[in-house]
């Protein structure tokens, strides 16, 4: 295995309007996607004999049907090579949480294995890769905060500020095609300018709608509220808010009722992905 884990850090939506759907029924977005520190760690030993395996169960998640196995056996098959890899996952973030916890394991996979494999495919082939997985892999691929158009694709990297966030990690599972489904979410949402959203700016449309079906959703919402200003991330079910400072975020938190679940996380603007990356890119230029 590698001798340090590479990161998969969670992701929150600071806005996310829907602003129309493609012939194809996919819906079109506008979002900001930030990274916070709180991350899945994967571990990967490389296999000479071209097999993939998971080697960590992951509730409810088939081995084929996981992201990392997806990604790892959709770069063989764009590279032709003949290596493997056995994949271990030190899962921290919840799924159906609108962390994008399974989106950034699949892009860490493509950007470990192909440093692993020596590939040498670009950032802009392990995107388009990644998007064949799921809306969500490009940015984590690409590493950079970032504008969103398109169906999450359209790119385009963001300056912001860098707060601490109190996360809530409401107990229930919020499945996207089913919010994506429902008949009164707001599909028309104004478009939007970046200007106008750095000045505070934007909405997240299916916050209501979550917010009627899960009660988890609303609770959380307010009782967040008594102390910043709270957003749902993606289509849930966490939701977070803003603070100045660790400090401030973690006195928050121990307000917290025992039974729930949540975290304290900083903002990110870089993955920490990029930065294992570059370890282990400067290991090699000195084996070399």
């Amino acid at each position: 295995m590698s001798t340090k884990p590479w990161p998969a850090p969670a992701k929150i939506n600071l806005f996310l309007h829907i602003t129309g759907r493609r012939a194809d029924g996919y819906h079109l977005l506008q979002t900001v996607f930030q990274f916070v520190d709180c991350c899945d760690e994967l571990d990967f030993a490389v296999r000479e004999d071209g097999v993939i395996r998971r080697l960590t169960e992951v509730a409810g998640v088939a081995e084929a049907d996981d992201l990392t196995v997806r990604a790892a056996r959709s770069l063989q098959q764009a590279t032709g090579t003949s290596l493997g890899a056995d994949i271990r996952i030190n899962k921290q973030l919840p799924m159906g949480g609108g962390l994008g916890g399974g989106s950034s394991d699949a892009a860490t996979t493509l950007v470990a294995l192909n440093q692993l494999w020596g590939l040498g495919l670009s950032v802009d082939q392990l995107a388009e890769l990644g998007l064949k997985l799921g809306a969500d892999v490009p940015v984590f691929v690409r590493g950079q905060a970032a504008w969103a158009e398109g169906v999450g694709e359209n790119l385009q990297p963001i300056e912001l500020d860098e707060p601490w966030f109190v996360v809530l990690v409401p107990p229930c599972h919020v499945s996207t095609a089913e919010i994506f489904a429902v008949p009164e979410l707001t599909r028309e949402a104004q478009s939007l300018k970046m200007p106008a959203f750095l000045e505070g700016q934007g909405r997240n449309v299916c916050e209501e709608v979550v917010r009627k079906r899960f009660p988890e959703v609303d609770e959380a919402m307010n009782w967040l509220c008594q102390y910043s200003q709270p957003r749902m991330s993606g289509t849930g079910a966490c939701v977070f808010a803003p603070f100045a400072n660790e400090a401030d975020a973690c006195h928050v938190l121990q307000q917290l009722p025992s039974q729930w679940r949540g975290f304290v996380a900083k903002g990110l603007n870089r993955s920490p992905l990029l930065d294992r990356l570059a370890l282990e890119t400067h290991s090699d230029e000195r084996t070399v």
